[in-house]
Order: structure tokens, then sequence, then C-alpha cells
């Protein structure tokens, strides 16, 4: 039977955890899933609301899914990718993805993953992914587009002039773990394009045009209150990975730099 592991890092987010936890517990399938979440010893209601679905799962409350392991921890860590690293040491899987505990997947998501991933021949997928507010109503439509018009199709030249894939979206089996391990512990705000551009380089990814996800964005969030930096340590992963052959991609990325800072800057000027 296919095993699915999802793995969510988390720290003080008891106003969205709930939803991120039900998006993945109420789909119904006919595998296995190892549902794991990485506490920071939180201070706020979080580990309540851990200990509540614990409980829930422990006494299958949720009736469509038979086969589903549902692991808790609360310790320190060296931040996000070193909690994810430690738990795709032990994690059993056949995929696998992390879902940041502010974040939702989509209605029949794994159902899909399953009949599209682990029966390709590709090594990791991507989706499409739409974004949302703290009420879940979606927002930044034009963003949405805007990517939905570069994922059509990728090429790695591509990737390295944008990071233009939605991290909630990603899922890999277990082989690409095997032969590249996890993710760089250096890495704080992206590790998940440096995770991308060290694999897709070898492989290319399935890309399924349907939605699987939604991103929340919010101003105190990491995305909303760091995107300048966030899009400059992606520009010098850009530098890091291109070689002589992506000179132009390397140019281009440069160009999107700019041309996202001042878009993200305008739109957190005017609360959007």
């Amino acid at each position: 039977m296919t095993k699915i592991s999802i793995i969510t890092p988390s720290f003080n987010q008891d106003q969205f955890i709930e939803r991120t936890i039900l998006s993945i517990v109420t789909q119904k399938w006919d595998f296995e899933i190892e549902y794991i979440v990485m506490d920071w010893k939180s201070t706020d209601n979080t580990v309540e609301i851990l200990e509540k679905y614990e409980k829930k799962i422990k006494n299958w409350e949720f009736k469509g899914n038979k086969w589903i392991t549902f692991i808790r921890k609360s310790e320190k860590d060296k931040g996000q990718s070193d909690a994810i690293n430690k738990w795709l040491k032990i994690a059993t899987w056949d995929i696998f993805t992390y879902l940041n505990s502010d974040d939702t997947l989509a209605p029949k998501a794994l159902k899909n993953i399953v009949k599209y991933l682990w029966n390709s021949d590709k090594k990791r997928s991507y989706w499409k992914c739409k974004i949302v507010d703290k009420q879940d109503k979606e927002i930044r439509k034009r963003i949405t587009t805007y990517k939905n018009i570069l994922w059509k199709n990728y090429s790695y030249w591509k990737l390295l002039s944008e990071n233009f894939i939605s991290q909630m979206t990603v899922f890999w089996k277990k082989e690409i773990y095997n032969e590249f391990w996890g993710f760089d512990v250096d890495e704080h705000l992206c590790m998940d394009y440096e995770y991308r551009l060290r694999i897709w380089a070898k492989y290319d990814p399935l890309y399924i045009p349907e939605y699987i996800a939604n991103f929340r964005f919010y101003h105190t969030s990491k995305s909303g209150s760091m995107f300048t930096k966030q899009f400059t340590q992606e520009l010098e992963l850009a530098r890091k990975y291109a070689n002589w052959k992506y000179k132009l991609s390397l140019f281009l990325h440069k160009f999107n730099y700019y041309k996202t800072i001042i878009i993200y800057k305008i739109l957190s000027f005017l609360k959007k």
C-alpha cells in the first residue's frame, strides 16, 4: 500500500494550524498516511490543538481514512530545515511533502497525488496553488494567473530565472531523498528553492494543471514581512547553481528580482 508522509513544522500557529490539520485528516483515501507535526515548543494554544487531534485520530473520529498515523513532537531545533530533516530520517514513506502550519491542502489532493505521481515514472511533481488570506478568501489572483502561465512548460533555465513554483504543491518519491538527502540547514527562507535547484538539474518534474493547495498570505508571515530578504537569497541561490549555460537565466532572475520586489512593496503599501 502506498504511504504518504506529510511533515508540518510549527511554532505559535494556533490561529491556523487547526485548518492545516483538518485539510489533511478529512480527506478520503485508500492508502496510508503518516502525518508528523514538529512543534518548536509553542507558547500559545498550539499544543492543546495538537493533543485534541491526536485523540480524535486515535479514536477513529475521521471515518474517511482508515490508515493514518499521527505523530507530534515538541522540541527545539535549528530551524525549519532541521525540523524537517529530523523526521525525513525516520519517516517511513513512499511519497513525501511538507506543509507549513498556515497552509492547507485542497480536497482530494492526496488521492490525486497517488493517481498521477505514484503511477508516473517521474520522481517529483508540482501543481497549481491558490493564494488565500487569514479567512481563507482567495486573493492576489493576478499573481496566481502569472504563475499558472509560467508553470505550463517547465525547464531548468526557467526555474533558474525565477522561483515560480509554490512549495506546498511539491511532492516527491523516496528515491529522490535517498539520492539527494534533505534540506540545507543553513537555508531558512529558501530551502525549498535550493532543494529544487539541486534535484531538478538532474530530474525534470511532473506538472499537473490542477489546484492542490492553498498558500496563506498575510503581512506578518515570513513571505509577507521578509520578502526582500527572501528574494535576495533566491537570487544568490540562482547564482550558485547557474553555470555558463545559464547566463541568460541569471540575467532574467536579476530583472525578476527587482520587478517582484516592486510589486510586493506596492501590494504591501495597499495592504493587498
